[in-house]
C-alpha cells in the first residue's frame, strides 16, 4: 500500500458512463472533431445526441485528430498540481497518435512523474482499463502496482461490435485487416473486434440480429467457461437495439453489471450509424 497520490487520467473515446464512475474522479483530455470549417472538442462542443443526428444528414463525414503534445503538457500540468504521480491511460496506439502525443509530452515534463499505457483498445474496452487503473489508484496501491492493474485488465477485455456498413473505417482509416471484406455485398453486416489494438474481422453476416447473436456466441467462447464479471453495451445511433442486446446479455450470461452507452464522437466518426457492440471482462 501507498500514502501517494496518484491521479487517473484518459481521453474522451473512453465515454465511461457516469453510473460507471461511482465517486472516481477521473480527468479527461478531449480528442478534436473538424468539420468542414468547424474544430469541435469530442465530448465537450458537441454531444453524442446532437453529433448523430447531424452524421446522418450531413454530406461532409467529419475526421479526427489527437490532442497536439502541447496539449497534453498543459493537461498534464493541471491534473498533476499536488500529486505524486500522473498514470494516462489511453486509447490505441494503433488506431490514433494520442499515446505518441502523451508520450512526446511526458519527455518534456521531467519534473512530474508520469506513466503511459497503451490501452490497445477504446470506448468501454479502454474504459473498463481505466476504471480499474483508477480503483488501484483509489485503493492505495503503488504506482507500479496502479500501472499493473491496467496492463492486467488490458489482456483480460474484450469488444466485438456490429457495423451496418465499412465505409466510415475505411474513410477514416481505422479498417485494420477488415479492409478484405471491402466489395462484398452491401447487405453483409460485417461482425468485427479489437484485435491486438486494430480492428479485425471476425466474420460476415446477412442480417444485424443474426450479427447480434453471434457476437453474443462469441463472446460466450472468449469467456473460455468463466463467468462474465462485467460488460457495457454500446451503440452509435441505434439506442433501441442497445436496449435490447442489454435485455440478452443480463439473461444469457447472468451478469449483474451491464452498463449501456454510446460511443463518443471521435469513435462514432469511425464505426459510423447503426454500429452496437459490447464490451466485456471475465472474473478470474
Amino acid at each position: 500500500m501507498s500514502n501517494r497520490l496518484i491521479v487517473v487520467v484518459t481521453d474522451s473515446s473512453a465515454y465511461i458512463p457516469k453510473e460507471a464512475l461511482d465517486s472516481l474522479s477521473i480527468p479527461v483530455i478531449p480528442l478534436w472533431l473538424t468539420w468542414g470549417e468547424e474544430r469541435l472538442r469530442d465530448g465537450v462542443d458537441i454531444d453524442p445526441p446532437a453529433f448523430y443526428r447531424r452524421l446522418r444528414a450531413d454530406k461532409v463525414i467529419p475526421t479526427t485528430s489527437q490532442p497536439s503534445a502541447g496539449e497534453f503538457e498543459e493537461f498534464f500540468r493541471q491534473t498533476g498540481a499536488g500529486a505524486d504521480a500522473v498514470v494516462g491511460v489511453f486509447l490505441s496506439s494503433k488506431l490514433s497518435g494520442t499515446v505518441a502525443n502523451a508520450l512526446a509530452a511526458q519527455a518534456q515534463m521531467p519534473e512530474f512523474t508520469i506513466r503511459v499505457v497503451d490501452s490497445l483498445s477504446t470506448s468501454m474496452g479502454l474504459g473498463f482499463i481505466v476504471l480499474a487503473t483508477a480503483q488501484a489508484a483509489a485503493a492505495g496501491q503503488s504506482l507500479d502496482e496502479v500501472v499493473a492493474a491496467a496492463e492486467d485488465m488490458r489482456d483480460r477485455v474484450h469488444v466485438l461490435f456490429a457495423v451496418d456498413t465499412l465505409e466510415y473505417l475505411y474513410l477514416g482509416g481505422r479498417i485494420g485487416g477488415a479492409k478484405r471484406l471491402l466489395g462484398t455485398a452491401l447487405n453483409i453486416k460485417p461482425l468485427l473486434h479489437l484485435e491486438h489494438g486494430t480492428v479485425e474481422p471476425l466474420c460476415q453476416i446477412r442480417t444485424k440480429r443474426k450479427a447480434v447473436a453471434q457476437m453474443l456466441d462469441v463472446a460466450q467462447e472468449r469467456l473460455n467457461g468463466k463467468r462474465m464479471a462485467e460488460a457495457a453495451i454500446i451503440d452509435v445511433g441505434s439506442p433501441e437495439e442497445g436496449d435490447e442486446i442489454v435485455g440478452q446479455v443480463e439473461e444469457r450470461f447472468g451478469v449483474s453489471t451491464v452498463y449501456r452507452t454510446t460511443v463518443s464522437p471521435a469513435i462514432g466518426t469511425h464505426a459510423g450509424p447503426g454500429t452496437v457492440g459490447i464490451a466485456f471482462y471475465a472474473e478470474r
